[in-house]
């Protein structure tokens, strides 16, 4: 499938040793996963769960010696793209997060209200999935990183003066492949095709910095206009399903990355969860794919655009049946295991 789990903090949080248990069942659909700077499990640890393509995640900091040890460690560990996100320089108001007791004031009495009332996350994940800390950021500190210590360590370390400097220093600091996450506009995208980065992700991160940034579906056409062939563009925000995907590529992207919805199947049901929603989704696409006319995955145009358009307005629909190698391509890998068909960057 043309989709990488992308980066989400603290995904240990959600299910015991959560990123890990994401990365196994990425490595089973043939997919990348994408680890977090901030996240429950460490880059070592991880690496030694999961035998797919892995990434690693970094934001811009101001501490340049924590970005050199992510940066030796991740290409260490066989990380061997860079996702780089620069549309973070500081956390957005995410009111939630102090509804939740994820932050704010008293933030550690209303998580262990929480933990009282779901006394099953608090022995899977709670318990048995300790430490619930930050192993990327205590690799580098020596100490241990806690909820309201990464909360200081945000505050103190992310850098909203990020220019294109600092991405210069990333790629001449890095010698793998890099990917700018975190990109709406097309003289930005020009900039990272000059900067020599590999691929970009088209993204608003999900929404969660800006509720009212632009959609990463209006951003794309003009993005993909600007840099032709230069460089991938990848996209991501508000995927929850195949026909998503199908609508990404449509508009010009050569991957999608996934957030919230392996984070829903992680929180419900583990590794076993993130399978079955990768199932989901590819058997999704190649139904997608069928209606609307796509012969093969090359096939995908804005044309199927209209026909989803079309379809939403009728009943019916006449099928397309996919050929072979296009029903290959899109296949659940687990029957013969191997490297993904797709290989976009």
């Amino acid at each position: 499938m043309p989709v990488a789990l992308g980066p989400v903090g603290a995904t240990g949080m959600y299910a015991r040793r959560g990123e890990v248990q994401a990365a196994r069942a990425a490595s089973r659909a043939g997919i990348p996963y994408t680890l977090s700077t901030v996240s429950v499990c460490s880059i070592e640890e991880v690496a030694s769960h999961a035998s797919g393509a892995l990434w690693s995640q970094l934001y811009v900091l101001k501490d340049r010696g924590y970005m050199r040890n992510a940066l030796e460690r991740a290409w260490a560990a066989g990380m061997k793209t860079l996702v780089f996100t620069v549309d973070m320089p500081i956390p957005g108001s995410r009111y939630r997060d102090n509804r939740s007791g994820m932050s704010g004031p008293h933030a550690t009495l209303r998580q262990y209200l929480q933990a009282c009332t779901h006394p099953r996350w608090a022995m899977n994940v709670g318990l048995a999935g300790r430490p619930l800390s930050f192993g990327n950021i205590e690799a580098y500190t020596g100490h241990k990183m806690t909820m309201d210590d990464y909360m200081g360590f945000i505050s103190n370390n992310f850098d909203p003066s990020i220019a294109w400097h600092d991405l210069e220093w990333i790629r001449d600091s890095w010698q793998g492949k890099l990917i700018i996450k975190g990109i709406l506009d097309a003289d930005d995208a020009r900039n990272a095709v000059r900067l020599g980065a590999d691929g970009i992700v088209v993204s608003n991160h999900g929404g969660r910095q800006l509720d009212g940034a632009i959609p990463t579906a209006r951003a794309l056409p003009r993005v993909v206009d600007a840099v032709g062939d230069d460089l991938t563009v990848l996209a991501d925000s508000g995927v929850r399903s195949g026909v998503d995907v199908i609508r990404l590529l449509a508009l010009g992207a050569k991957g999608v990355l996934l957030g919230r919805a392996y984070i829903y199947a992680l929180a419900a049901a583990g590794e076993a969860g993130v399978a079955h929603l990768l199932r989901l989704f590819a058997e999704d696409m190649k139904v997608t794919m069928t209606l609307t006319g796509a012969t093969s995955p090359s096939a995908i145009s804005l044309d199927c655009l209209d026909r989803l358009e079309q379809d939403q307005h009728r009943t019916h629909a006449v099928p397309v049946s996919l050929p072979p190698d296009a029903a290959r391509d899109l296949a659940w890998p687990c029957a013969s295991p191997g490297p993904a068909k797709w290989n976009y960057l």
